[in-house]
Order: C-alpha cells, then sequence, then structure tokens
C-alpha cells in the first residue's frame, strides 16, 4: 500500500476515528469492521501479499518496503513539524520514567490479579487438556462410564464457543488494564486529562472482556461441576472485577467511539 493509497484512507469519512483503540480486537465477531481504519488497511496489505504469494511478484515486495518507508518518513516529517528533538540525555530519561510508570503499571493490585488469572487458566487447560478434541469440542466418556458433567447442560457447541472466549480475554484482559494503569498514572503525574479519558476506555474494555469471561466459565461450570479449580476461576475474575471497577471508577461511563449508544 502506497502513501497516496494510505492518506486516502484516513480521509475516508465512513471510519470512526479511534475505534481501533478500544475494541477487542476480534474483527470476526465486530460489527464495526466496515468502519475500522486499522482493519480496512489490513485487509488491503493481506490481499497484496496474498497476491504477492500467487506471483511471487518481486515488485510487491519492494512496493511494501516502500510503504513501511514511506510510514517512516511521515513519522519523522511530524517529528520535525513539531519540532520533536530530545538530546541523548533526554532520551534516556524519558525512556527510564516511561520504564518507572510500566512498572507501577504492572505492580497494580488489578494488573497483579489479571496475571494471576492468566496462569489459573493455564492451569486449567493443562489438567484437563484430555477432555477436548483439536476443535474444541468435549470428548465422549466410554459407554457406561457415567463421568460426571457429562449431562446436557452446556452442550458441545456451546462449550467450543465459551473455551473460545475463555481464550480470547485471558492474556488482553492484562493488556489492557497495564495500559489503562499506565495512562491513568501518566495523566496524573502530568495533569493530562486525555490520559485519564484513553485509560477508561481501555479499563471499560477490560471490564467487558472480564464479564464475558465469567459468563463463559459459568457455563463451562455448569458442565463440569465437579472440577472445583472452575471456583477458583471464577472467584479469580470477580475478584478483579472489585479491583478494576474501584481503580477506575470512571470506566463504566467511559464512551468508546463507534461502540456506544449515544456516541455519534
Amino acid at each position: 500500500m502506497d502513501e497516496e493509497r494510505m492518506d486516502e484512507l484516513a480521509r475516508d469519512p465512513r471510519f470512526i476515528s479511534g475505534i481501533y483503540n478500544y475494541c477487542d480486537r476480534w474483527c470476526e465477531r465486530c460489527a464495526f469492521t466496515a468502519r475500522c481504519l486499522n482493519y480496512a488497511m489490513g485487509q488491503e496489505v493481506e490481499a497484496e501479499i496474498s497476491r504477492a504469494r500467487d506471483s511471487e511478484s518481486e515488485a510487491f515486495r519492494d512496493n511494501l518496503h516502500e510503504t513501511f518507508e514511506n510510514a517512516r518518513d511521515e513519522v519523522e516529517d511530524q517529528a520535525e513539524e513539531t519540532d520533536f528533538d530530545l538530546e541523548e540525555e533526554e532520551l534516556q530519561e524519558s525512556v527510564r520514567a516511561q520504564a518507572e510508570i510500566d512498572e507501577a503499571a504492572e505492580a497494580q493490585p488489578c494488573s497483579r490479579t489479571a496475571m494471576r488469572y492468566i496462569e489459573v487458566v493455564d492451569q486449567w487447560l493443562q489438567a484437563n487438556a484430555g477432555l477436548f478434541d483439536e476443535e474444541g469440542n468435549v470428548r465422549e466418556p466410554p459407554a457406561g462410564a457415567g463421568t460426571p458433567g457429562t449431562g446436557p447442560a452446556g452442550g458441545t457447541t456451546s462449550l467450543r464457543d465459551c473455551l473460545e472466549v475463555i481464550g480470547r480475554y485471558q492474556r488482553q484482559i492484562y493488556i489492557k488494564l497495564c495500559r489503562a494503569a499506565t495512562g491513568m498514572i501518566r495523566g496524573v503525574l502530568e495533569g493530562n486529562e486525555y490520559d485519564r479519558q484513553d485509560a477508561n476506555g481501555s479499563a471499560k474494555v477490560a471490564l467487558l472482556g472480564i464479564e464475558r469471561s465469567l459468563a463463559a466459565w459459568a457455563i463451562v461450570q455448569r458442565r463440569f461441576p465437579d472440577h472445583e479449580d472452575i471456583v477458583f476461576a471464577l472467584g479469580t475474575l470477580k475478584r478483579l472485577l472489585r479491583q478494576v471497577e474501584a481503580a477506575f471508577p470512571g470506566a463504566r461511563s467511559s464512551r468508546r467511539p463507534g461502540f456506544d449508544p449515544d456516541e455519534t
């Protein structure tokens, strides 16, 4: 994709500005892909890559390299226009300050609990890998085995969907919360209201992921009522939900471009 095409897409009024900053990156299930600039650019790049694989076009590889070069040049031009010129010492100080903010964000109670949740899910999946086939369906028990939890509650299709939901948000919750904590810390330190609003938007995405994961785990629990480790996963998520709501009281009321009803 050349620079002219990138500019053309960026000016297209059908795209909602900034919508991709507050989504869960689940494009296959998103109703706003037709209005997302990131999605449109990704589709065009994928199409170019596909054509290149078919034709093994040297010209395409040159064009792809040119796209990256154009993007880099554009960033450099913007830096020049804003007189962004850091000395080496200032740059090192900026990097150090950002590292401290990132470390503080990762140390927040909600971030630590989100990391613990990742571990809990990994442990459950590893311990119960034999329950599912490669497509995520529950393996049928031997005839007459009478295995607990294989009744009609939570069919194989819904269970497969639940595992997909759990896997989708397992790590994303942590990533969104670290981003939210980073923005909130920076907003407080620099008095920047935009960073606070951005933090609330990221925290809201995390809250939605937590709630969808809770719903998915509830169905899994009905399917496997004898699995006590599922109760622990649910408890970890519920604790995380309370922590996020306490740390980001403005998250629920945050209005994400395109996603929330009263946003144009």
